[in-house]
């Protein structure tokens, strides 16, 4: 396999990443990776599709993503397309026996992620959710310093994520406001913060929650009059892992001053590690047993020893950011497809990460306990 037909079905945001991250990633890793072609783009309008071709270098465009899984050019089908669309697009692709790199949220339904994973169990495309977070240096050696009990016996996980992006009452009603893309904070939000939970700490199994809408209504635009609201863009949770550990997670849309707070602390009975997304290429480490004078967090920053770093720079402390993570993932998605290490979050893994996310939503409407 030299060559992989890539077809993109998305042009906005994440689908700029994954144009991105597929034309940066044998550059950037070399080696006898498989040489990403971006073969056909799907967009929404001819426009948006006319311009991608021109900016990615892609031959053709169309405004039917079904085109693009029948497409025998295409032996793998990037989703970056709307929330509500990627299980048809995915259920589509694996019949069609291509493999699937799917932006998250994985589904807005539990039983649309539940057959989307059923699908691929019996399909012979691979696939992989983009949780690309997972993916920085910095998280890798957070978890391998967990796994080999650098910190002791976890005792507790904490994570909250915010951002402001939805925190003006007065900007109008839009897809994010709207049922049919999700719960709101819950898929945004939730999924990379449990995504973080069960890649560091292990699977949740019991959860708490309440959410809350900021804002009853937002003009409509366009038009005098309002729109209800029907997502939430503020939510809080009490967790229980399966091996019996606590946490909790507490997130927001509507966090004026938040750019891109994922944060997380993870307890250990001999030290504690943190993370800032807001300064993404640095943890901070603290064990103890060290002399009480002198002792405190310690700040790591990343640099060459800890790959894939040093794929992008030899010189520590320079820093990677988003795109890069993907180009990361991206290499990921080749190694998963060629069989040469399994998804860190396949539709399997996925599937799990869904049950959480529904599970935080039905708990804060029945106002219980809910089983993930």
């Amino acid at each position: 396999m030299t060559e992989l037909g890539v077809g993109l079905i998305g042009t906005g945001y994440m689908g700029k990443c994954h144009a991105l991250a597929w034309n940066a990633v044998r550059p950037t890793f070399g080696g006898d990776l498989p040489r990403p072609k971006l073969a056909l783009v799907c967009a929404q309008t001819e426009a948006e599709a006319r311009t991608a071709a021109e900016a990615f270098d892609i031959g053709r465009w169309t405004l039917d993503w079904r085109q693009v899984v029948a497409d025998p050019a295409v032996a793998v089908v990037s989703i970056a397309a709307p929330n509500h669309l990627h299980c048809e697009i995915a259920l589509a692709a694996l019949a069609a026996g291509k493999h699937v790199w799917c932006e998250k949220p994985m589904a807005v339904s539990l039983a649309d992620a539940e057959a989307m994973a059923a699908a691929a169990a019996q399909a012979p495309g691979r696939t992989v959710i983009g949780y690309n977070y997972v993916q920085n240096p910095p998280l890798q050696q957070a978890r391998r310093l967990i796994r080999e009990g650098g910190i002791g016996r976890v005792t507790q996980f904490r994570c909250s994520m915010d951002e402001d992006f939805m925190a003006d009452g007065t900007a109008p009603w839009g897809l994010k406001d709207d049922r049919r893309s999700g719960y709101g904070v819950l898929d945004d939000f939730g999924s990379h913060m449990v995504s973080l939970a069960h890649f560091l700490v292990g699977e949740i199994a019991e959860v708490a929650a309440v959410c809350d809408r900021p804002f009853a209504s937002r003009p409509a635009a366009g038009a005098a009059e309002r729109r209800a609201v029907e997502t939430h863009d503020i939510a809080s949770a009490l967790l229980r892992f399966a091996s019996g550990v606590t946490g909790s997670f507490a997130m927001s849309r509507a966090a004026w001053g938040r750019k891109s707070a994922l944060c997380f602390e993870v307890h250990g009975d001999r030290g504690t590690i943190r993370f800032d997304q807001e300064r993404p290429n640095e943890i901070h480490l603290f064990l103890a047993g060290e002399d009480p004078a002198g002792e405190g967090f310690r700040r790591i920053l990343t640099g060459p020893q800890h790959p894939p770093y040093d794929a992008f720079c030899p010189a520590p402390g320079h820093g990677l950011g988003f795109n890069d993570l993907k180009v990361i993932e991206a290499r990921h998605v080749l190694r998963v497809i060629r069989g040469e290490e399994p998804a860190t979050f396949d539709f399997a893994e996925g599937v799990k990460v869904e049950r959480v996310i529904h599970a935080l939503a039905r708990s804060a409407a029945e106002r219980r306990w809910i089983e993930a």
